[in-house]
């Protein structure tokens, strides 16, 4: 019965033991000073936003990229310097490399998007790189709360894109991200660090349709009588040739400033609808609602003489 009683305590304590680990394990970090001080970048490429938070070791004088004097079988992470054999690079090719330090870091994309022309899905990801001298595998992993790369899984992989490294003469002394080459989709992604960079390319799959989906969220939440945000929507709209959405913003455009004349009519809510029925393909509405925006211009004493300028070119087929 001792016995019992002895082992029954043991695994009380063990479990009390294993709660508090869990417990400190869960908790925030402490605010306190890091050597690697965390940074951040972010690039808008269309209207899809991307983000890396990563923190930023210093080079210190030491050996940061090479080859293992002793082969180490497999790429399981060796950035626990406790690990790594004695006279090995900070970061040996061939293994999982939290592309940083602290925690693994952070890759956030808004949208779907091509990396190196591979699909990665919207989303947060832990960011981790394989170096090589000729060639780097980057990988963009699920598990985007994980400190470094200690406890990372393979089978949690949302990609893996191969590029290659450019080394250079001049030395950065603190790692960091930054974007290049940007266009209207796409730009280029490098890490840079000592003597090294690493670019990759990350493409937006679909400008238009991610644009499309903001300005749904964006004239839902406008005001009933402010024309502004639908008026904007449906002119993008009839650019990029979403003729459909286009009719629908621009009525709605039309609504809001409806409700503006219904409370006041003046010389500013008449020509703006003249406008917005111009741009709707409406001629014979837009002339007839700018033919009542100048008369109400003139009771109101407004300048008006820009507006029947463009009146008269809209009477004139010139718009």
């Amino acid at each position: 019965m001792k016995k019992l009683s002895r082992a029954m305590t043991i695994i009380s304590t063990l479990l009390i033991l294993a709660i508090s680990a869990v417990a400190v394990s869960a908790q925030a970090r402490p605010p306190l000073p890091r050597p690697s001080s965390k940074a951040g970048v972010m690039q808008t490429i269309g209207t899809t936003d991307i983000s890396i938070v990563y923190s930023r070791p210093a080079v210190k004088g030491r050996t940061i990229w090479g080859d293992l004097p002793t082969a180490v079988a497999g790429e399981a992470t060796l950035d626990d310097g406790r690990v790594r054999p004695p006279g090995a690079p900070l970061v040996p090719n061939g293994h999982i490399w939290r592309a940083g330090a602290n925690e693994a870091t952070l890759f956030t994309i808004a949208d779907d998007v091509n990396v190196n022309g591979q699909p990665l899905p919207a989303g947060k990801y832990s960011f981790h790189a394989i170096p090589g001298k000729e060639e780097w595998t980057l990988i963009f992993n699920k598990d985007d709360g994980q400190w470094g790369s200690f406890s990372y899984d393979a089978k949690k992989d949302a990609l893996r894109v191969k590029t290659k490294p450019t080394w250079v003469t001049d030395s950065k002394e603190f790692l960091y991200y930054g974007f290049d080459n940007i266009t209207e989709n796409s730009a280029t992604v490098y890490l840079r660090w000592e003597k090294v960079k690493v670019p990759f390319t990350i493409e937006v799959k679909d400008v238009v349709g991610s644009t499309m989906k903001r300005l749904e969220a964006y004239v839902a939440g406008a005001k009933s009588d402010d024309p502004g945000p639908a008026q904007n929507a449906a002119n993008y709209a009839k650019a990029n040739k979403q003729n459909e959405a286009a009719a629908k913003w621009f009525d709605a455009a039309v609504k809001a400033v409806d409700q503006q004349i219904a409370a006041k009519a003046t010389f500013a809510n008449l020509s703006r609808k003249a406008n917005i029925l111009l741009a709707a393909g409406k001629r014979d509405e837009a002339i007839a609602t700018g033919e009542k925006a100048v008369a109400q211009g003139k009771a109101e004493k407004a300048d008006t003489a820009a507006f029947e300028k463009r009146l008269a070119d809209i009477k004139a087929g010139k718009l």
